[in-house]
């Protein structure tokens, strides 16, 4: 059935129309915060996460229009799907099962090669970390330079700066993605090639920027006296084509697998991770896997009303498709965390940021918003203001680890003053009458640009402490949220064929730029770039 002639959706409409203008100060004042209070019965705790969503311009009953939406668009059948291994991915005919790479006993068909692979990882990752295993000189591994793009650098990347304390200190970890030459560059200018060890990271091994990268970096290598007959020595592969990269000069030993029915955005938990796993070590990231793992179980077993993810994605579709807000905000206080909006932007637009149904119509209603942020509190420097005070409604993730993982005791307790009042200061407001008895006579005229309107909503996630085990339960929550969201939209969050067309017209254009001609069949203004670029660049 259509989503919008869902029981669940009309009567969420009507909802939204007598609930809409409501203020949320109003609902947390004294005579209206009913016992157990609005905090207390809009709280969740599961995995050493804690989630205060008391926030939200919701009451109870929009909760239970919200849980009976789920029900409806069969958000518990879809989520049994994909952990039973069905076919959930069906533009490309697969399962998706990132969840079995940490789950403690994986399905059956997929049980041994997950366990050989694993084991296959955590034995070169101790040869490195333990300096059996050296460069062409012999002298130790001292650098790691992962070489991917999209899913292949963003879950490595955040994973090695949100853990970064418990990196080995011996191991500088370098990360390259874009096709710019400037961004390997800055990275190989830093690095002895004696002492550098390359994961190429690609899944098809033929992504342009990767391959391009890992091209430059190979020639760097025998550029600066690495014998080809020792390459071997410097370079990894992760991929789900070992053949090709075995004919780029990887030695078949050292090719490690991933599998197709592991989404790029999802694949961190696997070979994918190799460059987070040789940097934090197997337990480490063994722990990872267990946190992401028990929050897979409490995806699969809480209640939906009790559930975390399904809280979370609920409350997105509620802002999205009743209020209209274009864009969310992920807002992490902690400076670990600098990486996660990005990973998050990923995860959430390219698996959900689609306009076409399961069965091929076009949505008539909105799906994914816009995913940015910045940690805390850097954002209330640069983007707060609008926040507070811009014409368009924006929800708010603050995240915030409840424990610091450095020795600056007294820097702690002003981290989390200025997130628990940046929620409550964006929910309560200020009143324009509050404004002027708080000036003086000949300040009134000023009181309209210090009125805060409030009612902005926003969730508090809170770690226990940043650590392996609630970093991988805290990814699982946001890819389940993801999850959720996309059963409920009809779309497919496992495919990404957005990104093709541009792929394909990339490789003509760049031809264009090699050969030094201008393909008349472009349109004039793609004519008109490349003929400018040619004559500014004398490429």
């Amino acid at each position: 059935m259509p989503l919008k002639s869902l029981a669940a959706w009309t009567a969420l409409d009507a909802h939204y129309a007598a609930i809409g203008t409501e203020h949320m100060r109003d609902w947390f004042a004294a005579a209206n915060d009913l016992h157990p209070t609005r905090a207390q019965r809009f709280t969740l705790e599961s995995c050493g996460i804690t989630l205060d969503f008391s926030k939200n311009r919701i009451t109870d009953q929009t909760l239970q229009l919200l849980m009976q939406l789920a029900h409806e668009a069969c958000v518990p059948a879809a989520r049994d799907a994909m952990f039973a291994g069905e076919i959930v991915n069906p533009t490309e005919a697969r399962a998706a099962l990132h969840t079995a790479l940490r789950a403690q006993n994986p399905p059956a068909p997929y049980a041994a090669q997950i366990k050989h692979e694993w084991n296959r990882m955590v034995d070169f990752a101790n040869q490195v970390r333990e300096q059996q295993w050296r460069g062409h000189t012999g002298k130790p591994i001292q650098s790691i330079v992962n070489i991917g793009i999209g899913g292949s650098d963003l879950g490595p990347k955040m994973l090695c700066h949100a853990l970064a304390p418990l990196g080995d200190p011996r191991l500088s970890m370098h990360f390259v993605s874009n096709v710019d030459g400037a961004d390997l560059q800055r990275v190989l200018s830093q690095l002895d090639p004696a002492t550098t060890l390359a994961v190429i990271v690609s899944k098809t091994f033929t992504t342009l920027e990767t391959m391009t990268n890992a091209e430059s970096l190979r020639h760097w290598l025998l550029n600066h006296g690495v014998p080809e007959a020792k390459l071997g020595q410097h370079l990894v592969g992760v991929t789900a084509d070992p053949a090709k990269a075995v004919q780029f000069g990887i030695l078949p030993e050292q090719v490690f697998k991933i599998w197709d029915w592991v989404g790029g955005r999802y694949s961190l938990w696997s070979a994918v991770g190799l460059s987070a796993l040789l940097y934090l070590g197997p337990t480490h990231f063994a722990k990872l896997l267990a946190g992401a793992a028990q929050m897979d179980q409490h995806f699969r077993e809480a209640p939906l009303i009790r559930n975390l993810p399904i809280i979370l994605a609920l409350l997105g579709i509620w802002y999205r498709n009743f209020f209209g807000a274009p864009s969310y905000s992920i807002a992490p206080y902690a400076a670990a965390l600098r990486y996660f909006p990005a990973y998050l932007q990923q995860l959430e637009m390219e698996s959900n940021g689609k306009s076409v149904c399961l069965d091929g119509s076009f949505a008539d209603y909105e799906t994914v918003p816009i995913v940015w942020g910045e940690t805390g509190t850097n954002g209330q420097h640069a983007f707060f203001q609008m926040l507070h005070q811009g014409s368009t409604m924006v929800p708010v993730d603050f995240i915030l680890p409840l424990t610091p993982e450095h020795e600056l005791a007294h820097h702690h307790p002003k981290l989390l003053a200025n997130c628990f009042a940046q929620s409550q200061a964006l929910m309560l407001g200020r009143t324009l009458e509050a404004t002027q008895q708080r000036v003086g006579p000949d300040q009134q005229a000023i009181c309209p640009h210090l009125t805060f309107a409030g009612n902005r909503p926003s969730n508090t996630i809170m770690l226990d402490a940043l650590t392996p085990h609630t970093l991988g339960a805290l990814i699982a929550v946001y890819e389940h949220k993801t999850l959720v969201q996309a059963t409920i939209w009809n779309i497919n969050p496992f495919d990404q064929w957005g990104v093709e067309l541009g792929k394909q017209l990339s490789a003509v254009i760049e031809n264009d730029l090699v050969t030094q001609t201008v393909n008349q069949a472009h349109d004039s203004s793609t004519r008109a770039l490349i003929a400018h670029a040619l004559r500014v660049t004398h490429l």
